[in-house]
């Protein structure tokens, strides 16, 4: 039977920013460190687990949002803990944490905005050489516009 959460335990973040900012980059390496995936899939490979439809690895941008599902203890419960106590801090600690990669080209936007809406926080990723670009923008007004808190 599958595990069951508190509510409280339950968060829906997403990754927000304009094309090509690392998005799905940065969901693939939550994937990894959180060890849902064993390998970290490359956009520019069209192995990315977040993009699946056809024509996302082939055109190598998120057309559509995806969401997946992560686990996370905090790591100073765990510290120095056995195995067996490992166990039943995750059974009382773990957050069930849903990642929702969604799309940066502007012909998307209307996708990021039904993503939003269901967001308990969101991930802003910033392009370190191009810096804030004009879909970064829009997709921080949005979040304004639903009350997203962001990092």
């Amino acid at each position: 039977m599958a595990t069951r959460y508190p509510l409280e335990r339950y968060r829906n973040i997403g990754i927000i920013a304009h094309i090509d900012a690392g998005k799905t980059t940065v969901s693939e390496r939550i994937l990894f460190y959180t060890g849902i995936s064993h390998k970290i899939g490359e956009v520019h490979e069209g192995a990315a687990t977040m993009d699946w439809m056809e024509q996302e690895r082939e055109r190598g941008i998120t057309i559509t949002s995806a969401a997946t599902t992560c686990f996370w203890t905090p790591a100073r419960l765990l510290y120095g803990a056995d195995d067996a106590t490992k166990a039943k801090i995750r059974e009382t600690h773990e957050h069930r944490i849903n990642i929702i990669d969604t799309p940066g080209h502007v012909d998307f936007t209307a996708e990021v905005e039904r993503s939003l809406r269901v967001l308990d926080g969101g991930v802003t990723v910033f392009d370190g050489v191009a810096g804030v670009e004009p879909q970064s923008e829009t997709v921080w007004r949005q979040a304004d516009k639903y009350k997203v808190p962001r990092i």
